[in-house]
C-alpha cells in the first residue's frame, strides 16, 4: 500500500474533526478534487440548504441513522465553506468554532454567568435581549 493510500484509509475511518478539515484541505489542494476546488461559497449555497432540508426530513421521519449522516453533510458543508474562507485569507474554522463558544457563553448568563433564568420562556427572552445588544453594539 503506498503511504497516499493508507494516509487515506486512515483518514476515512477517522472520527476526529481535525481529520475532516485535513481531508478538506487535500481536496481542495492542488492535486485534490477538480470539482472541490471550482467551488466558491455562492455555488456551495445549493448543496447547504439541501442538506439542512434532508436533516429536517429525518428529524421529522425520527430516523436516526439518516439523521447522523446528514448531520456529516451539514458538517462537511461548514468545513468547506471555512476552507474556502482561509484559502481567501478571511477566516479558519478555528474562527468559526471560536464565535460560536463565544455567543454561546454570552448568551447564556444563567449559566455561565449570576444571571438567574428558571423557565425556558425566560431563557428565550433574555436570549433575545442580548442578542439585540450585540446587534446594536456590532459584537
Amino acid at each position: 500500500m503506498t503511504k497516499k493510500r493508507g494516509e487515506a484509509a486512515r483518514l476515512g475511518k477517522s472520527g476526529r474533526f481535525e481529520d475532516l478539515v485535513k481531508l478538506m484541505e487535500i481536496l481542495l489542494g492542488k492535486n485534490g478534487c477538480p470539482w472541490d476546488r471550482g467551488q466558491t461559497h455562492k455555488t456551495l449555497l445549493r448543496y447547504l440548504k439541501e442538506e439542512a432540508g434532508e436533516v429536517a426530513a429525518a428529524v421529522k421521519k425520527n430516523d436516526w441513522e439518516n439523521l447522523k449522516e446528514e448531520l456529516g453533510d451539514v458538517l462537511l458543508q461548514v468545513v468547506f465553506h471555512s476552507a474556502l474562507a482561509r484559502k481567501a485569507g478571511r477566516f479558519s474554522i478555528a474562527d468559526v468554532i471560536g464565535g460560536i463558544n463565544a455567543k454561546l457563553v454570552r448568551r447564556h448568563p444563567h449559566v455561565f454567568g449570576g444571571k438567574k433564568l428558571a423557565t425556558p420562556a425566560q431563557v428565550l427572552v433574555e436570549w433575545k435581549k442580548i442578542k439585540k445588544h450585540e446587534r446594536n453594539s456590532g459584537a
